[in-house]
């Protein structure tokens, strides 16, 4: 029997430090390292918390200049021609600069649509017309009322010649008309 005491004598403490191993390296390694991480998830959703109310501080300003921007965009869509595409954006070109001449006495002999150019967001969209005008009094309200039309409209190119060079009243006009739209 004195045999089997001195194994447990010597069996006993050692498993003691076996099991105080087993217990530190399982036990307390394992809750500082799932503490560490706890405390590292708190501070990342502290830090992300700290943004959301910062965010939320600044709503009113993001409102405010939302509206501000809204109302710069539809100030300039008003400027540049309608249509979902170019051939509609070049027909309502068509349609306001026809009303305009035929509003001053002007007659219409014959309308095109020009090759519409790329500017990266925008296109022009160009109509050329010609027309025959009573005088040079409506030739003028003509081309003034194209030139201050809100949606812009550009004249770029202009010839005028006389119809009956013994009775210079009436004007053989060719005219090309421009306009910017966002049309694709």
């Amino acid at each position: 029997m004195r045999h089997k005491s001195k194994i447990l004598v010597i069996a006993l403490p050692f498993t003691l430090i076996l099991l105080g191993l087993v217990i530190y390296e399982y036990g307390f390694l394992r809750i500082r390292d799932e503490r560490a991480s706890i405390e590292e998830i708190k501070t990342f959703k502290t830090k992300s918390l700290e943004k959301y109310m910062a965010m939320v501080a600044r709503k009113p300003q993001l409102e405010k200049k939302l509206i501000w921007l809204k109302e710069t965009r539809e100030a300039d869509s008003r400027k540049i021609i309608d249509g979902q595409t170019i051939a509609l954006a070049a027909a309502s070109l068509q349609n306001t600069v026809k009303g305009i001449i035929t509003a001053s006495g002007g007659t219409i002999y014959s309308e095109r649509v020009e090759k519409p150019v790329d500017y990266s967001n925008f296109k022009m969209v160009s109509i050329t017309i010609d027309m025959s005008m009573p005088d040079t009094r409506a030739l003028d309200d003509t081309l003034y009322a194209i030139e201050t039309q809100t949606p812009f409209l550009v004249i770029k190119e202009f010839d005028a010649r006389v119809k009956n060079y013994r009775d210079p009243k009436e004007l053989l006009v060719k005219l090309k008309v421009s306009a910017i739209t966002a049309a694709r």
